[in-house]
């Protein structure tokens, strides 16, 4: 299934945990200390530097960007490791997450709270997922290098949902 980013609770009520969906527009990448950077602001009461209210987020870790080439090999992280950030976000109005591996009850339970979805993104593809990246631009946090948030243009990016809607997870042994 194609889907036309940013998402839609439309869109969202749709998908279904095993769908394969290609997704076409806007991601923003955001890793560990991005996360705890933006947690840190909202605690504060402070705006953030990038709007994520509708967005998607891509739990990436890029490769350097060789020459003449929009972006490096960037796969997928580990998505555990922004449990403790993601039902935050989620609340304040983040409708996709990107990543690989399993959740933890909060950040399904957050899901379902807020008509959210999250993605499964294949592991060792870092170098198809570089190709399906159109454009790259640094958006917050520079100081970070790899873990900034970058603005990044996708076309036809593969992604698997994982944990739909209702909850639904597809790591679940039933």
């Amino acid at each position: 299934m194609r889907v036309k980013l940013p998402l839609t609770d439309e869109i969202i009520n749709t998908l279904k945990t095993g769908d394969e969906v290609f997704l076409t527009g806007t991601l923003y990448s955001a890793r560990d200390q991005a996360h705890q950077r933006l947690s840190a602001l909202l605690k504060e009461g402070e705006k953030l530097p990038v709007d994520l209210r509708g967005e998607t987020v891509f739990y990436m870790g890029p490769a350097p960007t060789p020459d003449g080439k929009i972006i490096g090999s960037c796969g997928p992280t580990t998505a555990y490791r922004m449990d403790p950030f993601a039902p935050e976000l989620l609340d304040y109005g983040l409708k996709g997450m990107i990543g690989k591996g399993n959740r933890s009850q909060e950040v399904t339970d957050a899901v379902i709270r807020n008509k959210a979805i999250y993605f499964y993104a294949y592991g060792g593809c870092g170098a198809l997922y570089a190709g399906k990246i159109k454009k790259n631009e640094l958006v917050a946090f520079e100081d970070l290098g790899p873990e900034a948030i970058y603005k990044l243009e996708v076309e036809d990016f593969p992604v698997v949902v994982a944990i739909d809607s209702k909850g639904e997870n597809i790591y679940d042994e039933d």
